[in-house]
């Protein structure tokens, strides 16, 4: 659990402009975000447009982001779907020995019952060696893991050690925060609630901010879990216009844009997603024209 507490990342996966993942700057966004001081890396969740992966690509990335991490800090997969014997395949047949933990997402599209979610969860975690991280993300999933299941599944599942949080309801956060067994964390799930669900209990962010600003990220996080919530609010205020452009047109449409601006990769997504617009574009330049004067 200690190793996915502070600020997590899930970095983008670069392309190049055939489409083709660019290698190298994936290795400049590692380096980018441990030189930030971020806790620890997660690839290929949804920012790393996952979806868009093939089998040979996902091994691929974990090999370049392992080799680039060396060991400084802990490294986080997504292995999720609505399949659950495939998302356990997947677990038994990817080389996980340079990985901490795995990320994996409630099942889409299915609509599984609470039952059904539990169940899911239970069987990925009898088959993982490795700590689970649940992921709940409704409003992309259209599937809410209740706060009651997530404590039955923290209580009953000993490897399942804590859950992404990005439902946006305070409220269910809080009662799983409440309930949770001492060893299991609850991770924020949304850059803009970073600091309250840390006020609550929670453990730090996954975030997707901290590709393009990890410092700045990671000093929100650090303060934040020091009750410095001044200095945590401060830093937050700063950036609160940067966090509403990265979604306004998608993620991770916008922190690629930033991270081009920046020249860490290219602004080139896979369909179905796209590049943000030229409006939103100008808009995101402006901003972090603002952030780099403060």
């Amino acid at each position: 659990m200690k190793k996915f507490k502070g600020t997590g990342v899930a970095i983008v996966t670069p392309f190049k402009n055939d489409l083709s993942i660019d290698f190298a700057a994936l290795g400049r966004v590692v380096r980018h975000v441990i030189d930030g001081g971020v806790n620890y890396i997660v690839a290929m969740g949804t920012t790393g447009e996952s979806v868009t992966l093939t089998k040979d690509e996902k091994k691929a990335i974990i090999t370049c982001v392992a080799e680039a991490i060396e060991g400084q800090v802990p490294l986080v997969v997504g292995i999720g779907g609505n399949n659950t014997q495939e998302v356990i395949n997947s677990i038994r047949h990817t080389n996980l020995e340079a990985v901490d933990g795995i990320l994996s997402v409630a099942p889409y599209y299915n609509k599984p019952t609470q039952r059904g979610l539990f169940q899911h969860f239970k069987a990925i975690a009898t088959c993982s060696s490795l700590p689970l991280i649940i992921y709940n993300v409704p409003g992309r999933t259209s599937c809410n893991i209740t706060a009651e299941t997530c404590l039955e599944l923290a209580h009953e599942c000993e490897n399942i050690v804590a859950v992404k949080e990005a439902s946006g309801d305070i409220s269910q956060i809080m009662k799983i925060i409440k309930g949770k067994p001492e060893n299991f964390s609850v991770i924020s799930g949304d850059d803009m609630l970073t600091i309250p669900i840390i006020a609550a209990g929670g453990t730090g962010v996954i975030s997707v901010l901290a590709n393009a600003y990890p410092s700045q990220c990671s000093e929100i996080v650090n303060n934040a879990i020091k009750n410095n919530f001044k200095l945590a609010r401060e830093t937050q205020f700063r950036l609160l216009e940067m966090i509403e452009l990265l979604f306004v047109e998608g993620n991770p449409a916008g922190v690629k844009a930033m991270m081009s601006i920046m020249n860490i990769c290219h602004n080139t997504l896979r369909l179905p997603l796209v590049t943000v617009s030229r409006s939103i574009y100008s808009r995101i330049q402006k901003a972090m024209e603002e952030v780099s004067r403060k």
